[in-house]
């Protein structure tokens, strides 16, 4: 394949986020005027891309051609799209670029490696015919395996060959390049062959029990000597040492594997694989020299070779899976029957047998999970259509409430919030319960969204309850709600953990008789005693920190047991992601804020510069607006050196003896964090200090900077949400990104995605490659499927494919009864990646 210079990825990526900073006004530069410059980067696409990449390269470059015709709004589409697709071809241009380097020819005649299935089967027929195994068979009666070994693999999970068959590597050793000794290179991982010039024993001289092997390898190009070191008296017996050395005698051919180290003596060897060959070309049979060497999870008593050993001895049952994608849908996305790619996952033939063996695999894992959350999702729909089924109520968005709300919003919805509405209404019109993911940046405005289909609820005779995931955050909803509600002479309670007896049973009784239409609170709306007269609507704020359960039982609170949902979350969700957690979702998208939003000043800061953060808020509140300062810790950490809130806020009184400073963290009662907020909210004190718990719901228009203590601390995704509890007024706001001494070079580098960038979404997809999924949601315990090979950050584009794949199936066959086998792998691979349980 030919080769091209590589784009200048940060120059573009640099453009398109100061275009973004701008308001996207078609900035002027040096030479070209911004959709210039970018039109002629994207006309010339890199050939290492796939064709189709290469197309979407170019269709990029004739979109910008038209970018001074576009809206606003069309062209912050156009830059989010284009940064996520060069973050995207980036990854995919580097790959392809490190598979091109050209390695070194070999400059002597290698043997040939024997191909692991006739290894595999010598392996099996010293023992056992390989046609008496069978998938069901327990480990402890395969002969090869032996009832010892395989009690050991029981301490793993595994049981039967089928078990084994289906435990993947989770990274490999590549012994597969054989060199010549004079091409050695310190850090590859290869095979030489060579003839034994020496090979000799000797104890150390500072330990007798210590004793040291030492072989020299040379062929034509050179020689290399091998070391290795056993301790213990056995070892220093010269009959042990004898048989050793009968192993490789002089002149004997050897086939050598293992990592290349460098000394003061030279190159070597570390502590390589050995196999000594029959002539100077016979075929290498060792399972591990001159091989993609599997590398498995282990545990205590199961060692790497004996798990190889294993897995051999059970691959020739692999010919027994049955296949369960038809032929036709194999064909169509170009992927491998399954019993080949389930051998060659373990012992590949080459790298391209092991690429398409694991993308094979992948796809299988994407492709039972989208089929399971699309035929759920689909089920869903059709119990408002089936007469037996309960269905939801039908929920009018015409009505005069809705009417005179828009009438008293001191401002009109954007065009995105428009659209979202419209999804909304259209859905809740209907008898099949609504299931909405509304996504949103921070600030885009959800809220007033979520309103109006509470409002629909309401003129349409039925309840609405809003649930958020902290009394914190239900605090901000409430005061909003009662804010635009009570202008409408509709009632609005608060349930918490926090709400006293006498008013719980008040709440109880009202929402029982009807009285009460609209409910916000935490998890105490799920408790029993929580009983709705005709509860049509449940709005879920941030709904991904709420648990399975905790949200179907709300849910079912409904009116016949079932009502509509309506998801938001402020915590932008890369496509895969969303994909993965929400497959069986509708999803709306806020992609447009509101008109006056200024971008956030967004500056990185070491301890050495505090005393330019402190000017900046003495000036801000110098001027009456206000600052936030955040720390990941309540109380000081012997075990980390880093500040935390308790004392940063004592600290703070002495900097800033005439400001009023307060303190809000997760350890404070209900009523203390209610007055810490009002208090800032009124702006009694100016500076608040506050741990992560002002991360989604605060609100408070005057405050103008956000000072972030030991920032390299936080994910991305989680200092985004930080930086949103300002710029909510019209005043120019400020973010500061405080660095720790000891702050990693990558960790401050990370930081710099913050300052350059302020969309949500590109800034959730770094954040998921540099920190993976889960931590993007904020929790590792955030519902994430278990799979066994597939990565969201690496497979998105297998993803897209499986997503692809299940929905033709769906379309055919909504039942997937028309294809027995795959249905029995949906049934079992459904309920394994999910871990038994449901995500939405």
């Amino acid at each position: 394949m030919p080769t091209t210079n590589a784009p200048d990825w940060e120059r573009l990526q640099k453009a398109l986020s100061v275009e973004a900073e701008r308001g996207f006004p078609n900035l002027m530069g040096r030479e070209y005027q911004f959709h210039e410059f970018l039109k002629l980067s994207f006309s010339q696409p890199p050939q290492e891309l796939p064709e189709d990449d290469r197309r979407r390269w170019q269709e990029l470059g004739d979109r910008f051609a038209s970018y001074g015709e576009f809206t606003p709004s069309q062209r912050q589409h156009l830059v989010a799209e284009s940064r996520r697709f060069l973050l995207q071809m980036q990854r995919v241009f580097e790959k392809v670029r490190s598979q091109q380097q050209e390695t070194r020819p070999t400059r002597v005649k290698t043997p040939p490696t024997a191909p692991i299935e006739t290894v595999a089967q010598q392996t099996t027929a010293r023992y056992t015919h390989p046609d008496s195994l069978h998938l069901t068979q327990p480990l402890t009666e395969v002969k090869a395996i032996g009832r010892r070994n395989g009690d050991r693999l029981a301490r793993l999970g595994l049981y039967r060959v089928s078990e084994l068959l289906y435990y993947f590597p989770r990274d490999r050793i590549d012994y597969a390049r054989q060199v010549s000794i004079g091409d050695l290179e310190p850090g590859e991982t290869v095979t030489v062959i060579g003839d034994v010039k020496s090979c000799r024993f000797f104890s150390s001289s500072k330990n007798k029990k210590l004793t040291i092997f030492q072989l020299v390898l040379k062929d034509p190009t050179g020689q290399v000597k091998i070391t290795r070191f056993y301790a213990g008296h056995r070892y220093t017996s010269s009959r042990w040492q004898y048989a050793q050395r009968a192993q490789y005698p002089r002149g004997a051919t050897v086939a050598a594997s293992g990592l290349v180290k460098k000394n003061k003596y030279g190159v070597t060897l570390d502590n390589p694989d050995l196999e000594v060959l029959s002539h100077s070309e016979g075929r290498i049979e060792s399972i591990t020299v001159g091989r993609v060497l599997p590398v498995y999870p282990l545990t205590e008593g199961v060692t790497a070779d004996m798990m190889r050993r294993a897995v051999l001895a059970v691959l020739p049952a692999a010919r027994q899976v049955l296949e369960p994608l038809p032929v036709k849908l194999r064909q169509k996305y170009d992927l491998v029957d399954l019993p080949t790619a389930i051998e060659q996952i373990h012992f590949p033939k080459d790298s391209e047998s092991l690429d398409r063996a694991r993308r094979r695999l992948v796809f299988d894992e994407f492709f039972y999970l989208q089929l399971g959350l699309l035929r759920r999702r689909h089920e869903l729909k059709q119990s408002g259509e089936i007469a037996s089924r309960p269905a939801s109520a039908a929920l009018s968005g015409q009505g005069q409430l809705v009417d005179r709300f828009y009438s008293i919003l001191p401002f009109q919805l954007t065009g995105a919030q428009q659209r979202v509405v419209r999804e909304i209404l259209g859905d809740l019109s209907k008898t099949t319960p609504m299931n909405r993911l509304v996504q949103g940046d921070v600030g885009a405005g959800k809220t007033v969204v979520a309103v109006v289909a509470i409002l629909a609820a309401i003129q349409s005779g039925y309840q609405a309850a809003l649930m958020a995931p902290t009394e914190v955050l239900a605090e901000q909803h409430y005061q909003k709600l009662v804010g635009w509600l009570n202008l409408l002479q509709i009632p609005v309670e608060l349930l918490t953990g926090s709400t006293k007896t006498s008013k719980r049973r008040e709440i109880h009784t009202q929402l029982q008789t009807g009285e009460l239409p609209v409910l916000v609170g935490t998890h105490a709306l799920i408790q029993d005693p929580v009983k709705f007269h005709q509860l049509g609507l449940v709005v879920i704020d941030e709904q991904h920190r709420f648990g399975v359960h905790q949200r179907a039982k709300l849910q079912q609170k409904g009116a016949n047991g079932i009502c509509h949902v309506l998801s938001m979350t402020a915590t932008p969700i890369p496509r895969t992601l969303a994909l993965t957690l929400h497959g069986d979702l509708d999803v709306s998208q806020i992609d447009e804020l509101p008109p006056g939003r200024k971008p956030i000043q967004t500056t990185v800061l070491s301890g050495k510069q505090r005393q330019e953060a402190y000017d900046l808020i003495r000036r801000e509140v110098a001027g009456g607006r206000q600052c936030y300062t955040v720390l990941p810790l309540i109380e000081e950490s012997e075990k980390l050196d880093i500040k935390s809130a308790v004392e940063e806020y004592e600290r703070l009184q002495q900097v800033f003896p005439h400001y009023e400073i307060g303190l809000l963290h997760g350890r404070m009662t209900s009523a203390q964090k209610e007055n810490a907020i009002e208090q800032f909210r009124t702006n009694q004190t100016q500076i608040l200090v506050s741990t992560t718990v002002v991360e989604v719901g605060v609100d408070v228009p005057n405050a103008t900077v956000m000072l972030i203590e030991n920032a390299e601390r936080f994910g991305l995704s989680q200092l985004h949400q930080l930086r949103g509890r300002v710029g909510r007024g019209g005043d120019r706001s400020f973010c500061i990104l405080m660095t720790h001494a000891k702050a990693s070079a990558d960790a401050k580098q990370r930081l710099e995605v913050m300052a350059q960038s302020q969309d949500g979404f590109f800034i959730a997809e770094m954040d998921m490659q540099l920190r993976g999924p889960g931590e993007v949601l904020g929790t590792r315990q955030s519902g994430l499927p278990d799979f066994a090979l597939a990565s969201l950050v690496d497979d998105r584009e297998v993803l897209i494919l499986a997503r692809n794949a299940a929905e033709r199936v769906i379309v055919k066959d909504p039942t997937v009864d028309r294809y027995p086998r795959m249905k029995r792998e949906l049934e079992k691979r459904f309920a394994q990646l999910l871990g038994g349980s449901i995500l939405t």
